[in-house]
């Protein structure tokens, strides 16, 4: 089975500079996030 890298072939946007932070001290970059797992979590109140 054949595996392919998708590594660098799309690049995302940087976050936006008002965006409110939650469980952080400080705002992240995707430079920050470069190399790691990062999991989403999106939830809402209903």
């Amino acid at each position: 089975m054949a595996t392919r890298s998708f590594a660098g072939t799309v690049n995302a946007p940087d976050f936006p500079e008002d965006l409110e932070w939650v469980n952080t001290n400080r705002p992240l970059s995707m430079a920050d996030l470069r190399g790691k797992l990062v999991v989403l979590d999106f939830w809402t109140y209903c």
